[in-house]
């Protein structure tokens, strides 16, 4: 389980990341993200949009999306905001797609520390 002070909740919170900050996009997600000096660990906002799907859908979206976070949480910068907008292709991907996803777009915005090479893909 993710500790809460590693989410973004408030709306001017979110606001101030799609504002000032840096995005980067694949099929599934489109990630927003800004450097916040002196910060602890990063910060997850998750968006998941009535698009995608009813209530059931998008809580799974977002718990899948959590669970990638928690196991990427070690290699992600610190210094972070990021927002995570679930785009409709996102409703159809299991566990390990959504991560692969998420890690894809990490490594393009060089969130990830560069420690371990990744085996598989």
């Amino acid at each position: 389980m993710m500790k809460k002070s590693y989410r973004i909740k408030k709306n001017e919170e979110f606001q101030l990341v799609f504002q000032k900050g840096s995005s980067f996009a694949n099929r599934q997600f489109v990630l927003y993200y800004m450097e916040k000096a002196g910060q602890a660990h990063f910060r997850i906002g998750l968006s998941v949009g009535k698009r995608i799907g009813n209530a059931v859908v998008r809580n799974r979206v977002k718990r899948l999306l959590r669970q990638a976070f928690l196991e990427l949480h070690e290699e992600i910068k610190h210094e972070y905001d990021l927002v995570v907008i679930a785009r409709v292709p996102a409703k159809d991907l299991d566990f390990p797609d959504v991560k692969k996803s998420l890690n894809h777009l990490l490594r393009k915005t060089k969130l990830i520390k560069p420690i371990k090479k990744d085996t598989k893909s």
